[in-house]
């Protein structure tokens, strides 16, 4: 069963009408962007604008964060469109959260060139009554304290995922630890995972962290595609061959949208599902980079993430019989 909502841009959003509502916490940001194919300036960005832009997709979205009295609210009105609930989304005197940054030819790793916090410095997230039994729940790229200050306000949610990077692994490892005891799932990328570990080996890596609470382990290798890694197996997706990318700002939020408002939309946490969920992550991080902010995200349609999706299913069909 499906309901249809029309968004600003004339695009039918399709939702699955019992999908279940993903509760994000995360930034919303302003970036500006350097890449070898252009710039953008002041543009829309954050984790929790991109995980909200893609997730949505799938499932409504209830996204808490803040923004200062700078930021250009209205923009977020195709995101309210396409049923992302932004009622958690604060409004605090000051400066909004900025970043600066620039991708050379290597478009797996930015130079940061300017990071201004802003409000976002301050950032206690405050979970409204009405997100708090939200049962699946994406904890951004964020201080870890932040994180736990999370998961003490939500009610029995079915599936807690959450991201990290270097900086909150050298800060904030002791707080880092104690959330990997409270998810059951995490996403960081090979980097993040040999640091965080100490294991040059990511099969090591993979199997310390579900050591300490972890039921999944989702490590991403940019171009190179992504592994999933449970106490039982193995998965691997691989990254679509694109011959264009603009802007790689943000495709690990859109991987976790994907992945988190896939399984949303299915009510289903099966290995199969998680499967499938890998893979439509990887659909959606792949339409990210195509154009600057989360403006390919927004203009998709869902015909356009089925075909990606199978294009990916042909990526890795084969025939397994060997010769006798």
């Amino acid at each position: 069963m499906t309901s249809t909502k029309q968004n600003d841009s004339d695009h039918v959003h399709v939702v699955h009408a019992d999908a279940s509502p993903v509760l994000v916490v995360g930034s919303v940001a302003l970036d500006s962007v350097e890449t070898p194919f252009g710039k953008a300036d002041e543009v829309l960005g954050g984790s929790g604008t991109y995980f909200s832009s893609s997730a949505s997709h799938f499932a409504p979205v209830q996204l808490v964060g803040v923004v200062g009295n700078d930021y250009p609210v209205h923009q977020l009105e195709p995101l309210r469109a396409r049923g992302v609930d932004l009622s958690g989304l604060e409004t605090a005197d000051g400066s909004s959260f900025r970043w600066r940054g620039r991708y050379r030819h290597d478009l797996n790793s930015a130079e940061t060139l300017e990071t201004h916090l802003g409000v976002f410095s301050h950032f206690a997230p405050k979970i409204p009554e009405q997100f708090r039994r939200s049962p699946f729940v994406f904890l951004a790229n964020i201080d870890p304290r932040l994180q736990l200050q999370v998961l003490d306000q939500v009610e029995s949610p079915r599936l807690v995922a959450c991201d990290t990077m270097n900086f909150w692994i050298e800060s904030r490892r002791p707080e880092l630890v104690e959330l990997l005891g409270r998810v059951d799932l995490i996403t960081l990328n090979d980097g993040e995972a040999r640091q965080l570990t100490e294991q040059a080996n990511l099969v090591h890596a993979a199997r310390w962290i579900l050591d300490r609470g972890p039921k999944h382990v989702i490590i991403k290798k940019g171009e190179h595609g992504a592994f999933m890694f449970t106490n039982e197996s193995v998965f691997f997706a691989p990254a679509y061959p694109l011959e264009s990318v603009f802007d790689p700002t943000g495709a690990g939020d859109s991987f976790a949208g994907g992945f988190i408002g896939y399984l949303a939309s299915t009510n289903d946490l099966s290995d199969r599902a998680m499967r499938r969920a890998v893979v439509v992550g990887s659909a959606m991080g792949s339409f990210a980079v195509e154009k600057f902010s989360n403006e390919r995200l927004l203009e998709i349609t869902r015909s356009d993430i089925e075909s990606r999706v199978q294009e990916f299913r042909q990526l890795v069909a084969f025939d397994a019989e060997l010769p006798a």
